[in-house]
């Protein structure tokens, strides 16, 4: 098998809300299965349900030492649990429209590496990272190692597609350069200002963001960041600004206004990201390192208050020489989303 490949299959199979088998196992997401498709998996008997750790936790399905969540949680479940109720069991956001009746027994976990690769694969296909497991498969399933799984965002395969000039408000002297990724259907662009003089370019990652770049959000600083970032790069006669198709810091856009709903619960970014189940950052900057090697550059000065994304480039092979800290778009309604930002994500200015 073509582990790439069967990956991609699998994560297109998981948005669509057809079945995939990991190994022995076959699993169904919670949030894309309708009744025909739950009926068709629960054929010989009532799929369990399975959960990340972060949200095992919350519902008091597992300790939690030092911080740190437990791995996925298999939940047995019974007849009365259809989909409206395993949606509920799955997003945290609607808690406080469902109160969870409970109690809820867990089982063993008989292959743990396939159970952590499906929750990985919902995460990777932007679902709750809550899955039916163990229910009937057929014969044309995706099918997919747990080894490809882990493996998959190690080496992003990435094609220059198309490129032209394109003028733009902060410099007239831009060339914009599209990317295709061999691994999904994102479509990352470079956006090239300014003229080659020999030194590393100054570079900003930034991570697609639809309610603040193009909507105008005040909940995060990301709109007034891009408007900084094209501007330091013009001023600075020569840069990239990467625009990398992460929604959310990885976890896309429906999620992130489930997270956005967590916040106005009085939760931080970080810990509604965890509710969800997901990581504080769930971006793969290795991507940018691969668009900075096709574009010729293996040195940057890196526009960041973000210590992660230098590190992500360095451990793909980019080098690093300078951070240069960008401020911006700081207002009332964000304040708190940036303090935690520092405090807890270690963004630094």
């Amino acid at each position: 098998m073509n582990g790439a490949r069967d990956v991609a299959r699998a994560i297109d199979a998981l948005r669509r809300g057809w079945p995939v088998v990991i190994g022995r196992t076959a699993f169904l997401a919670v949030e894309t299965a309708d009744e025909e498709s739950l009926a068709a998996f629960d054929a010989s008997a009532p799929a369990d349900l399975l959960i990340s750790g972060h949200r095992a936790v919350t519902l008091k399905l597992a300790n939690q030492r030092d911080g740190t969540p437990t791995g996925p949680v298999r939940i047995r479940r019974f007849s009365g649990i259809g989909i409206a109720e395993a949606t509920a069991i799955a997003d945290p956001a609607l808690d406080l429209r469902n109160p969870l009746k409970g109690p809820f027994r867990t089982v063993p976990i008989e292959s743990r590496d396939e159970a952590a690769a499906a929750i990985t694969l919902a995460r990777r296909s932007g679902l709750l990272p809550a899955l039916f497991v163990g229910g009937s498969a057929a014969d044309d399933d995706a099918k997919v190692d747990a080894a490809a799984v882990e493996a998959y965002d190690h080496a992003p395969s990435l094609t220059l597609a198309s490129r032209a000039k394109l003028p733009t408000s902060a410099s007239e002297q831009g060339e914009i350069v599209a990317f295709r990724s061999g691994e999904d259907a994102a479509e990352h662009v470079a956006l090239l200002l300014g003229a080659p003089n020999g030194e590393p370019p100054l570079v900003r990652l930034h991570s697609e963001c639809l309610t603040g770049d193009a909507l105008g959000s005040l909940k995060c600083d990301c709109g007034p960041q891009l408007d900084a970032a094209m501007a330091a790069i013009a001023a600075a006669g020569w840069g990239i600004l990467l625009y990398l198709r992460q929604e959310g810091r990885g976890i896309g856009l429906v999620n992130k206004l489930r997270a956005y709903a967590l916040q106005d619960q009085g939760f931080d970014t970080v810990d509604a990201n965890l509710r969800l189940g997901f990581g504080d950052d769930e971006r793969d900057f290795g991507v940018a390192a691969a668009m900075l090697r096709r574009l010729g550059q293996d040195e940057v000065r890196l526009l960041t208050n973000n210590p992660r994304k230098a590190e992500g480039l360095r451990r793909s092979g980019i080098g690093v020489v300078e951070r240069v800290p960008l401020r911006a778009g700081e207002n009332r309604h964000n304040a708190a989303y940036l303090a935690a930002k520092r405090s807890r994500s270690g963004h630094q200015l």
